[in-house]
């Protein structure tokens, strides 16, 4: 990982030279906005695919430091799209008034510094830091902009999770003591056939590593660097940062007061970060938070258990359900009663999630998940990597942002 001293220079910097804060146009309700992305993976693609989709919307540039790849994503999702190869270009065009930004994690601050220093609204994927120095410069340059930044935690605009917030505020758990998070992914099947081929002649692998240390191209770093400590965070800030952001806003707490985690590489020996993982944390208010999850299996995939003393609820990307401890069991079924509540998810709340940022953008209000709530959720992601990194608890005060 970049050192802090290195991190802590690049964002004093961020924002202050070739990029001069601009002040945005001003938007009418039938104005049309004009979009950039950023970072044209997987996720970025999907995001256009989504944007295009949705009335008002116009995405005219696409950047990727990767040449086929951005010229497959304006292909696919925006034909007139200008295709370019440095995000600050982009920036610098007049004509954008927001930008999605989906590049891997050790960009993202600098990239959305940049582009609130430019005046563009973000639309920025989870997690939106790579280390925990990086969020206060971040919500002081939302300050200093006034722009709007939606972070990519889109559970907060998806319509049976903010029912999950409604039974959790009506106290209708009782005391909640435990919450359960856990998500597992099969990576293993997943890579089973053969990989895409890098042309690395058409890609700009210095641009690429950005902040982190020179090294050289290899494809596995590349093709999947959530798993490297120079870009990525593993499974802590790429899974349990969603599951996270919903337990803060749930229970009123954004920050843990320790953490625990343990964790092995049982099966993906090449990683830096751990394939299999178990992470506790000791919250205020008198609950604890547990999270497992491993990469090479992908039954029950992710979800949260909020148990308390009168009821438990069950809440994933499908459904939500309530158990009542007061519920009869059956005799097929002597452990779970039949449930008291369930409601099903309607689609992809990535999609409501964009909507909402759209609407900001033009109305100026704050949108469903501001930048401190992107911070705070990775921020108790780091902290659980911090202790797995340093074999030890760690303690964290959240008035001063001191960890001991």
């Amino acid at each position: 990982m970049p050192s802090g001293t290195a991190r802590r220079t690049f964002l004093k910097t961020a924002g202050g030279g070739a990029l001069a804060a601009q002040s945005g146009r001003v938007l009418g309700a039938n104005d049309e906005i004009r979009l950039g992305a950023i970072g044209a993976g997987g996720r970025c693609r999907l995001l256009m695919e989504y944007l295009n989709k949705m009335p008002g919307t116009r995405m005219v540039a696409v950047c990727d430091v990767y040449e086929p790849r951005r010229l497959q994503a304006a292909a696919l999702y925006s034909p007139a799209a200008e295709a370019l190869s440095d995000y600050r270009a982009l920036l610098d065009r007049k004509d954008i008034d927001a930008v999605v930004i989906a590049s891997p994690d050790h960009w993202h601050a600098r990239m959305m510094i940049d582009a609130v220093s430019a005046g563009k609204d973000v639309y920025l994927e989870k997690p939106i830091t790579h280390a925990l120095e990086e969020g206060p410069p971040m919500i002081e340059a939302i300050r200093r902009t006034g722009r709007i930044v939606q972070t990519g935690t889109q559970q907060r605009s998806w319509e049976h999770y903010q029912k999950g917030k409604e039974i959790i505020a009506s106290g209708k758990l009782g005391k909640i003591t435990m919450v359960h998070a856990y998500w597992y992914q099969n990576y293993a099947a997943w890579r089973r056939g053969p990989r895409p081929a890098v042309d690395t002649s058409k890609l700009d692998w210095k641009a690429w590593l950005g902040s982190a240390p020179e090294q050289p191209f290899v494809l596995d770093r590349f093709t999947t660097w959530r798993w490297y400590w120079d870009f990525g965070g593993g499974a802590l800030t790429d899974l349990l940062t969603h599951w996270i952001d919903v337990i803060h806003w749930y229970m009123g707490k954004d920050a843990p007061a320790s953490a625990m985690t343990s964790a092995h590489h049982r099966f993906f020996k090449q990683w830096d970060c751990p394939d299999t993982i178990s992470a506790y944390y000791d919250f205020p208010g008198d609950f604890s938070v547990v999270y497992n999850g491993t990469m090479t299996s992908s039954i029950d995939y992710g979800g949260i258990e909020f148990r308390g003393q009168n009821a438990t609820l069950k809440i994933d990307r499908a459904k939500l359900i309530v158990y009542s401890e007061d519920e009869p069991r059956s005799d097929s079924s002597p452990t779970l009663p039949q449930p008291e509540l369930m409601v099903p998810s309607k689609g992809d709340g990535t999609i409501d999630h964009l909507k909402n940022f759209l609407e900001c953008v033009r109305t100026r209000r704050q949108p469903t998940a501001p930048v401190e709530v992107g911070v705070a959720a990775a921020r108790t992601s780091h902290l659980g990597n911090l202790s797995l990194r340093q074999g030890r608890r760690v303690s964290f005060d959240p008035e001063t942002g001191r960890v001991s």
